[in-house]
């Protein structure tokens, strides 16, 4: 199965399953914006009540959602009108009646669930410490989802926004409603820009027309030449005049993936970085593509991301008000999509050798990864939690499982693009070969695949008509080479809920392997921290597929390598480790199983031993383990 055809059906499931328009930005002259406006008050926004605690009720199909209209082919004379009203009414957009509905069922009295910190990275300063902003050491989240009890774990959109002090945001989603995203966002104090893709320069110029009227919105096109075929990525940039807010979800801008039809679960990762003071005199040096001068590599890598997109330079310059240092023990993981190539090997910046890259890092590669047979003699445990499955096989799980590892990309693209050798050396051709085999088998041995089954799919809330973005093909599963064997069914532990999250849970197999490096301070631990028994979650756009990921090849006029990508994507690599009182109590004896697939502790035996590790760090877990093989999954086609 080719890279080509694995696309096309990919885009074509994906785009009958959409409900909603690509939108786009305006035209005209505007003002040059940047994140560092800071003529607006301070006050927190208030999360949104709770939702009744009842169990969920089984339903045959999911509560329909407000119309998707989008910017193209609204009116814009009315558009402009209502917006007017609406300042003379000095009153907040009006929520689509979806959200009406929901809110007038949740009960009255409820306490708003906490916005939960618990889970901190990075060894925080005094000063951090007593900072007031509400993500300041960063979050995993799952998504508020409507008719499930909040537990203090979950998020809604608009706690991320809080758009009554926002003031300026910078949007990235595959998907769009934006009827329902402007009624969560003041647009006539919020200056806009949209990222989203636009095929043809016909298009480009329709959206622009058709969004004129618009105040304070722009609009970012990626390039979409050559073999690029989905801007996919999702990230949110918030400015506000104390913090810069940054949320990774998986979820895109439409409101069944931020739980509004109580059909769908998605994840998203936030932090806040202050403003710096006014006493620190910020750099005017503009930040370039290839800035090594930023505070962390986080920050490097999504400036390095931000220019490929095209983002204004203004904004990404105003990084320079904001302090990165909470972000360093991070990673910023993002595939560019295109072809990279060049003395320079600018494809080591991007794909899967952007996720190799952060693993180093953050210090998180094997003790030996200098050769694959060595590698592979220390294998991650890694758990993909995806919601579409690209033609897969062994091959690539090991190139993924190597990224994991940090390992050099370029040792597993030499062992498979190195030719046969002459008669006279095929007995250590041979013994190459097996080599090969063994690393491909010890390394894929370990690594856990989640995607749903049909019957999960149309016993779900939704039923197989919420199941439209997640994608799958009987023709790949079919296929001699899919490695069907390491696919297990993905349930919700919100039962009845389908999952659009995509997740990388990997853990070194052994329990006394260390994540050393940064963050070994007394008392650190948690989420985003490393120490004894650490691993790492990746949370993004990117998909278990070779178009999300990226293809080493070898190019054909200068014979270098070349990455090959046909997506968007980015997400954020965030250190985990035990909190040192369950590390301690493991170390004594005195933990007991609990009956959650992973024997005692840590070191219990079964694929339930390393997600149990992720609970016991704090990390929502969204699925139910361990889990069974899969074995009717759930087909997008039929």
């Amino acid at each position: 199965m080719t890279t080509s055809e694995e696309d096309e059906d990919l885009q074509q499931a994906i785009r009958l399953s959409m409900q909603t328009v690509q939108p786009t930005a305006s035209v005209g002259k505007q003002e040059v914006i940047s994140l560092d406006r800071d003529d607006e008050t301070t006050t927190a926004g208030s999360p949104s009540p709770a939702p009744s605690k009842k169990p969920p009720s089984r339903q045959s199909s999911p509560p329909p959602p407000a119309p998707a209209l989008g910017i193209l082919g609204l009116d814009r004379t009315t558009m402009e009108q209502e917006r007017l009203s609406r300042l003379k009414r000095k009153a907040p957009i009006s929520p689509p009646p979806l959200a009406r509905k929901a809110l007038k069922t949740e009960p009255h009295g409820q306490k708003p669930a906490s916005t939960n910190t618990e889970g901190s990275f990075g060894a925080p300063t005094k000063a951090e410490a007593s900072s007031t902003l509400p993500f300041a050491h960063g979050v995993i989240k799952k998504t508020w989802a409507f008719g499930y009890p909040r537990d203090g774990q979950d998020i809604k959109l608009e706690e991320i926004l809080q758009k009554k002090d926002l003031q300026l945001a910078v949007l990235s989603s595959f998907q769009w409603d934006i009827d329902w995203l402007f009624a969560k966002i003041h647009t006539a104090q919020t200056q806009l820009v949209l990222v989203m893709q636009a095929d043809t320069e016909e298009m480009k110029a329709q959206y622009r027309s058709d969004a004129a009227g618009i105040k304070n919105l722009k609009i970012c096109f990626p390039s979409m030449e050559g073999q690029i075929n989905c801007m996919h990525s999702k990230l949110m940039l918030l400015s506000y005049k104390t913090h810069l807010r940054i949320a990774i979800p998986t979820a895109n801008l439409v409101p069944y993936d931020w739980g509004e039809t109580g059909t769908m679960e998605n994840t998203v990762f936030v932090i806040d970085l202050p403003r710096l003071p006014q006493t620190i005199t910020p750099t005017t040096t503009p930040i370039s593509k290839e800035a090594t001068n930023s505070t962390t590599e986080f920050a490097n890598d999504l400036i390095y991301f931000l220019h490929a997109l095209g983002l204004e330079t203004s904004i990404i310059n105003s990084f320079h008000n904001f302090d990165f240092t909470p972000t360093r023990n991070l990673g910023f993981i993002h595939t560019i999509g295109g072809a990279h190539t060049g003395p320079d090997e600018p494809w080591r910046r991007t794909g899967y050798p952007s996720l190799s890259r952060a693993i180093n890092n953050l210090n998180f590669s094997t003790p030996t990864n200098n050769a694959l047979d060595t590698t592979a003699q220390n294998p991650l445990e890694i758990h993909y939690i995806t919601s579409s499955l690209g033609a897969l096989t062994s091959q690539f799980l090991t190139t993924i499982s190597l990224a994991c590892h940090g390992a050099d990309p370029l040792l597993e693209y030499h062992h498979r693009t190195t030719k046969k050798p002459p008669a006279k050396n095929n007995k250590s051709h041979k013994t190459l070969l097996a080599q090969k085999e063994t690393t491909q088998q010890s390394l894929t041995d370990n690594f856990n695949i989640y995607f749903p089954s049909s019957e999960a799919v149309e016993s779900s809330r939704g039923g197989p008509e919420g199941a439209g973005t997640i994608c799958f093909s009987r023709k790949w599963w079919d296929a001699p080479t899919f490695p069907r064997h390491l696919v297990k069914e993905c349930r919700a532990r919100r039962e009845g809920l389908l999952m659009h999250n995509k997740l990388i849970c990997a853990l070194p197999k052994s329990p006394t392997h260390p994540a050393t490096g940064k963050g070994e301070e007394e008392g650190v631990d948690g989420v985003g921290e490393q120490g004894e028994s650490g691993g790492w979650v990746y949370i993004g756009s990117a998909n278990l597929s070779e178009s999300a990921w990226g293809k080493l090849v070898t190019d054909r006029g200068t014979k270098r390598p070349k990455l090959n990508c046909r997506n968007w994507e980015c997400g954020v690599v965030v250190p985990v480790a035990l909190p040192r009182a369950i590390r301690d109590r493991k170390v004594e004896g005195k933990e007991e199983g609990d009956g959650m697939g992973g024997g005692k502790g840590v070191g219990g035996e079964g694929e339930g031993k390393g997600l149990r590790f992720f609970e016991e760090a704090g990390v929502h877990v969204p699925i139910l383990y361990p889990a069974e093989k899969l074995v009717g999954p759930w087909f997008y086609s039929e």
